[in-house]
């Protein structure tokens, strides 16, 4: 079994991308610093796989304890870099922070493989590096506009690091993924999303305002010129992203790639506005939301959906799952950690 690394691995698509490594019969690794996660995902990611990953509880901004981990595992032959801080709104109040965490620990990650003579090395990147594009649906060609925020401008740093990288250090072979919007949990509710404290992301924010945990949910300005005013985003369900990163790990490995950086976006292709992603939770949970309309939030785009076009033909991927699919693993997987509580 190939030994694969997985930082931020404990982390809401970090776990999820465990499952199917493991299950695709990887060995896995994972570092993780349990800032946004618990370590009993661990026991969901075993009853799920019947694995037991390991796991190194490790701050990748700790560059000696960093450095030492590498020394201890050098036989592995890929990485998948999870480990960041990802609030859009939370990077525009503390930048210093998203610029300490996403770009100084992506460095001393790539100061400790430039050397191997094959290492092969996924990114998690967005689709906030295309900032507000100007035509959509967004393909990997649309122009990288200036960032709405310091965590996409993060996510612009690492790909022109990891690409400048992959020029000279020749055993690194490096793919990025630009996700769109990761939601939904694993059918099993053995993992799903754990946002710490209030949730940045809308779905998660649904979820604990129905339960009651949350008084009402914030839709976030209705004046957008989308044809119900509210924002617009591509809503991916987060085990079709898990598997894309197994197929593009295995393109690496098997010596597939075209060049040592390639980007592909793992979307749906579908935009949906907010009151839809509302409507689709409505629908399954068959029950209503309590929200209201506030103003604008610094930061937000008014609408990003990708084409899909070169992940489906050239990695072979394609995601699944339906948004009303997705919503409800969501809403199961609230129920689950609610009644656990």
């Amino acid at each position: 079994m190939k030994k694969i690394v997985v930082t931020g691995g404990l982390g809401y698509i970090g776990s999820h991308t465990v499952v199917e490594l493991q299950l695709a019969g990887f060995e896995v690794v994972i570092i993780d610093n349990l800032s946004n996660t618990s370590e009993n995902v661990l026991q969901g990611i075993k009853t799920i796989t019947g694995i037991m990953p390991d796991f190194e509880k490790l701050d990748l901004r700790d560059k000696q304890a960093t450095i030492l981990f590498f020394q201890k595992h050098q036989d592995i032959e890929g990485i998948i870099h999870f480990a960041a801080s990802k609030a859009v709104g939370e990077s525009v109040k503390n930048p210093l922070l998203y610029y300490e965490n996403n770009i100084s620990t992506l460095i001393t990650v790539l100061q400790q493989i430039q050397d191997k003579e094959n290492i092969s090395f996924i990114f998690s990147s967005s689709c906030t590096v295309y900032g507000q594009a100007e035509t959509m649906p967004i393909s990997e060609n649309a122009p990288i506009q200036q960032a709405f925020s310091p965590y996409g401008n993060t996510k612009q740093i690492g790909e022109e690091i990891l690409q400048d990288t992959a020029k000279i250090a020749k055993g690194l072979q490096v793919i990025s993924l630009r996700y769109f919007n990761p939601i939904g949990a694993h059918e099993s509710t053995e993992i799903g999303e754990l946002p710490d404290g209030v949730p940045q992301n809308l779905v998660p924010f649904i979820t604990q305002t129905a339960i009651g945990l949350r008084k009402e949910l914030s839709v976030f300005g209705n004046d957008y010129p989308t044809e119900d005013g509210t924002c617009i985003r591509d809503y991916i369900h987060v085990v079709d992203l898990a598997k894309a990163h197994v197929i593009a790990l295995k393109r690496l490995i098997q010596n597939n790639h075209e060049t040592s950086f390639e980007v592909f976006n793992i979307g749906t292709g579908t935009g949906s506005s907010v009151l839809e992603v509302i409507e689709s939770f409505e629908r399954v949970s068959q029950q209503p939301l309590n929200y209201r309309v506030v103003k604008r939030r610094e930061g937000d785009v008014i609408s990003a959906y990708a084409d899909t076009t070169k992940a489906n033909t050239i990695l072979g991927w394609k995601a699944t799952s339906t948004l009303d699919e997705a919503m409800l693993s969501a809403w199961k997987w609230e129920q689950k950690i609610r009644k656990a509580k």
